[in-house]
């Protein structure tokens, strides 16, 4: 009888491991302003809107594969931020705001270089690196090859080109 009891709290407690995270850790930009200061990770922005078909699709099969959820909560900051909002955007100490022309906030065309699409993922490296902003859905796959590129630090020492001659897919 004593078995029973403890085979079930034994069960109860391996079946609260979950292997990988449930979701991103996405962050207000303001504490990843703060974070950087404590490690220097890049930092991977969601720049999406929310009538963006493509924008759910990459929600909803790419930033919920939990390969991609694992790498990115290790080697990134993360933040969605919403093109449209209408709230004061703060990156590096500077202020943006909406945009009633472009109807969005002037963050998107910051990071986007003027050319905002959405999705677009923007990767920042911190430093007077410009945003590189990668416009478009994309599958855990392609996703893959772009994020470990920039996590790796594979972006240090060899041009994307040459990088995507040796990538080795394992997602």
């Amino acid at each position: 009888m004593k078995l029973k009891p403890a085979l079930l709290i034994s069960l109860l407690f391996l079946c609260s491991f979950k292997k990988g995270s449930e979701k991103i850790q996405w962050m207000k930009l303001d504490d990843i302003t703060v974070k950087i200061k404590q490690e220097n990770k890049p930092v991977l922005i969601d720049l999406y809107t929310d009538w963006c078909y493509w924008c759910k699709v990459m929600d909803k099969k790419t930033y919920s594969n939990s390969k991609v959820i694992d790498y990115i909560n290790e080697h990134f900051y993360s933040a969605r931020v919403n093109a449209e909002t209408k709230d004061a955007v703060t990156w590096n100490d500077k202020t943006f705001n909406y945009n009633n022309q472009y109807r969005i906030n002037d963050f998107a065309l910051f990071v986007t270089g003027g050319r905002a699409s959405f999705p677009t993922t923007v990767i920042l490296l911190g430093g007077n690196e410009p945003p590189i902003p990668i416009p478009g859905f994309m599958e855990p796959k392609e996703f893959e090859m772009v994020v470990k590129y920039f996590g790796d630090g594979e972006y240090k020492t060899k041009s994307f080109p040459e990088y995507q001659k040796t990538f080795k897919a394992s997602w």
